[in-house]
């Protein structure tokens, strides 16, 4: 479900219509709009809980946008503006789909999101209590956001669960499956990458060459496991015959927001199956 559910979400990331949004209220510059979207449901924070609840940025490129983004624009001015942006972006990417296919998926994706535990979710449970949407595209984001930020949060405590800090993890999505260009923007240093390699190697997840070994494939899969198993509670109440409904139902919309979304995006989104 995640690969029907996130490109939705990601248009906030990459369609122009998003980015016009957030320097309509002064976030002018790629990174402000994302942290000050990202962020705003948390209400004007510092940076510290955003480098706990991104997790793989540098601390001082967090603390370079936060709390400064607040002056230029406040978390209910940036809530409105990537809500604005997303729903243009989905309105240009699914014209042709009917309004009947809009709101039914709207309502079976607005269920799943209403079954995520907010428990040690903080960017999950902060999108799962913002208002709901008035149309179908608005309450479609939303709840798709509400669930990627869950399903992150997850992903995060698997990570910390394994071990691995922000840095050790990008550098192990390099040797998998990452080109090493759409991880570069997150703030670490050359020496910090190397340390990070360094500490791979060390614990055997990393070959002399820097590719992955067997055991760091079958130690990162143990994480890949724990985060889906945290991420399905919203897919069991749902129930199989409607989750698979739902799934037709996101199947067009996430093609055509794949038309958005580079190939190597820096969130690892895999293509959608034939």
């Amino acid at each position: 479900m995640w690969t029907h559910f996130e490109p939705v979400h990601a248009v906030t990331y990459f369609h122009p219509r998003a980015r016009a949004a957030y320097e309509a209220v002064g976030l002018r510059g790629y990174w402000r709009g994302y942290f000050a979207g990202r962020a705003a449901p948390l209400g004007p924070t510092e940076a510290a809980p955003v480098i706990a609840a991104f997790f793989n940025f540098a601390p001082p490129m967090v603390s370079r946008a936060l709390p400064a983004i607040w002056r230029l624009a406040t978390p209910q001015e940036a809530l409105r503006a990537r809500l604005t942006g997303a729903v243009q972006a989905l309105a240009e990417l699914t014209y042709e789909l009917p309004e009947a296919h809009l709101a039914e998926a709207a309502d079976l994706l607005e269920e799943a999101a209403a079954a995520v535990e907010p428990a040690g979710r903080v960017l999950g449970a902060a999108n799962a209590a913002l208002p709901r949407g008035e149309y179908p595209l608005a309450r479609l984001w939303q709840a798709a956001t509400t669930l990627r930020e869950h399903r992150g949060d997850g992903h995060i405590a698997a990570l910390v669960a394994a071990d691995l800090d922000p840095v050790e993890t990008l550098a192990w999505r390099v040797a998998v499956d990452q080109p090493l260009q759409n991880l570069l923007g997150r703030g670490w240093s050359e020496e910090q990458w190397q340390a990070a390699r360094g500490r791979l190697a060390e614990r055997g997840w990393l070959g002399p060459d820097g590719e992955a070994t067997d055991v760091g494939r079958t130690r990162f899969q143990a994480v890949e496991d724990a985060t889906d198993l945290a991420a399905a509670r919203p897919w069991r109440t749902l129930g199989a015959d409607r989750t698979d409904r739902l799934r037709e139902l996101l199947e067009p919309m996430a093609r055509a927001c794949h038309t958005v979304i580079p190939e190597n995006s820096p969130i690892g989104l895999p293509a959608l199956q034939s």
